[in-house]
C-alpha cells in the first residue's frame, strides 16, 4: 500500500518498532493499528502537509478516552539517546477559533533518526473537537524568546479518521 512506509516512521515515543495494520485512508488522513506484543494503540494520522513531519492522534486500550496529540520529525541521523530535551509553550488553533494553549515536550529516543513533540492541552477533547470540524489545524510553539516554529496541516478526513481511531482502540480493549 503506498504510503504505508511513511506510516512506519510514524511510531510513538518511547517505543520499539510497531507492526501496522488494518490501515485505512480518509483523505489527507489515515487510520491504523499500531502492535508490539501484547501492547496495542490506535491512530489517526496527517503526514501529506510535509515531506518530514507527522502529526498523529494515539490513543491506548484502557485509555480510550484520553488520546495525546504528537507530532514527529525527521533528522536525518540517529539520535544518541532517550531524552526529553525541553518543555515550551505551545498553542493550536483550528481554523480561526479559540487558541488551545499548552505545552510540548520535545523527545529523543536512542536509536531513532527523528525527534518527537508530544502536546499536553488543558482539554485535549475540546481541540479534538475542532480538528473534527475544522479545515486547517495551526501549530504555535515557543522554541525560544521571540522564536516560533509554525506549523499548518490539513483537517479533510480528520473527523473520519479520528472517529475510527476510537472505534479500533475500543476495539482492542475488549
Amino acid at each position: 500500500m503506498p504510503g504505508l512506509l511513511a506510516l512506519a516512521v510514524a511510531i510513538p515515543a518511547q517505543a520499539g518498532r510497531y507492526n501496522i495494520d488494518a490501515v485505512e485512508r480518509h483523505e489527507a488522513w489515515h487510520s491504523l493499528r499500531l502492535t508490539l506484543g501484547e501492547e496495542r494503540h490506535a491512530r489517526a494520522v496527517e503526514q501529506h502537509s510535509y515531506s518530514d513531519t507527522v502529526f498523529s492522534v494515539n490513543a491506548s486500550p484502557g485509555a480510550c478516552d484520553r488520546p495525546w496529540l504528537e507530532m514527529r520529525v525527521e533528522l536525518g541521523e540517529v539520535q544518541a539517546e532517550s531524552a526529553t530535551v525541553n518543555r515550551v509553550p505551545a498553542d493550536l488553533l483550528v481554523d480561526e477559533g479559540r487558541v488551545h494553549a499548552g505545552q510540548a515536550a520535545f523527545i529523543t529516543e536512542r536509536g531513532n533518526s527523528g525527534f518527537y513533540v508530544r502536546f499536553t492541552l488543558p482539554d485535549t477533547a475540546a481541540a479534538l473537537a475542532d480538528m473534527r470540524s475544522g479545515e486547517v489545524l495551526r501549530l504555535r510553539i515557543h522554541r525560544a524568546e521571540q522564536d516560533y516554529w509554525f506549523l499548518v496541516f490539513r483537517l479533510e478526513g480528520a473527523r473520519a479518521a479520528l472517529d475510527r481511531m476510537h472505534r479500533l482502540c475500543r476495539a482492542a480493549a475488549g
